[in-house]
């Protein structure tokens, strides 16, 4: 029975959203008598299905709780049907400052997540030689609910066990009689974070010529789409997953896929929630700004030691020296050597 709801804040990005994930299973494991109204973006509700005592609320800021009176409307929803005791806010942006002031107003606590962005902006200053880990985010959202009095130990074993079956309607799209499967999501949200699609190939040329490995490709959109068809006919053994699938869907395929190539993007966070390795590649961006996978394997990020790098915390900035070679230059051979090493252990 819950006796106390928090109010958590966390409308995006995806990946930021996924790594509240295991924070918020452990709360809940750890405080049984708690519960916890979840505020994010609609798309991403697939995450907390399943979760008891998580009532997830939809937030539109783009319609219906868009700006200032946005949030004023939301808080009157908030309001009139839910009952919580304190709010704890994981984004602390405009959207996240305003509400928040306004459930501060009200007279209920608020605690806020320390982004650390000063740490941040000097982790990649083209001044600082002093490279540090920061601390991750998965950290930062823990150090919040401690500052609401609710501190706890990560325990989380993923979102679905591996032994559990693909649905049918899965299993018949992606059937296959090979013994190992590659999950490949190739694409990033910026430039500074994307393998170029020539080295990606070649290795999908790699592992296409074996008959026991099947890839499946991961991503959306028409410029996605069309990379992935162009493979699909020149490989075989090859499966682009893209515009097939709902979210719960692609979990459910990457909880039975040995290996995720990825990027520093979304797809590496939930397979993470899934339990399955993830190789990923780092180009302007750095694990050590907190974002790497949670449980993930330090061993597997594929890397180049480079005095510029990192150059950005998002990889949106251009590339400084004009030629992105932390991405250009990574030896393929690297990163088949770690995906090789994944797969002998299966």
């Amino acid at each position: 029975m819950v006796e106390k709801n928090l109010l958590v804040m966390r409308l995006s990005a995806m990946g930021d959203v996924a790594m509240t994930v295991p924070v918020i299973a452990s709360f809940l494991r750890t405080y049984p008598n708690m519960g916890v109204i979840m505020l994010s973006a609609p798309r991403l509700s697939t995450l907390f299905e399943g979760m008891d005592r998580v009532t997830f609320v939809p937030v539109d800021t783009k319609q219906t709780y868009k700006g200032t009176f946005g949030m004023v409307k939301l808080f009157k929803k908030l309001k009139k049907e839910y009952t919580f005791e304190q709010m704890v806010d994981l984004h602390d942006v405009l959207r996240s400052k305003i509400l928040r002031t306004i459930v501060r107003t009200s007279g209920k606590p608020v605690h806020v997540i320390d982004k650390g962005r000063a740490e941040k902006k000097q982790l990649v200053s083209a001044q600082n030689p002093n490279k540090k880990h920061l601390k991750s985010s998965i950290q930062r959202y823990l150090d919040v609910f401690a500052k609401a009095g609710y501190p706890f130990e990560l325990q989380f074993e993923g979102l679905m066990a591996k032994e559990i079956a693909l649905p049918e309607n899965i299993e018949k799209e992606i059937a296959t009689s090979a013994t190992k499967r590659i999950a490949i999501a190739p694409f990033a949200q910026h430039k500074g974070k994307i393998l170029p699609l020539e080295k990606t190939e070649a290795i999908i040329a790699h592992y296409a010529k074996r008959e026991d490995t099947q890839i499946l490709f991961f991503g959306g959109g028409k410029t996605e789409t069309e990379v992935f068809n162009g493979w699909t006919a020149k490989y075989p053994n090859t499966l682009s997953l893209a515009g097939k699938f709902t979210m719960m869907e692609e979990l459910q395929i990457l909880n039975r896929c040995d290996v995720l190539l990825s990027m520093d993007s979304a797809n590496m966070h939930l397979a993470s929630l899934v339990q399955t390795p993830v190789v990923s590649i780092w180009g302007a961006t750095h694990p050590f700004a907190g974002f790497y996978g949670f449980g993930q394997e330090p061993d597997n990020a594929v890397q180049l030691d480079m005095p510029c790098r990192p150059c950005s915390i998002y990889g949106k900035e251009p590339c400084r020296r004009g030629d992105y070679a932390c991405l250009c230059e990574i030896d393929n051979n690297l990163i088949i050597n770690k995906i090789d090493r994944i797969l002998d252990k299966k």
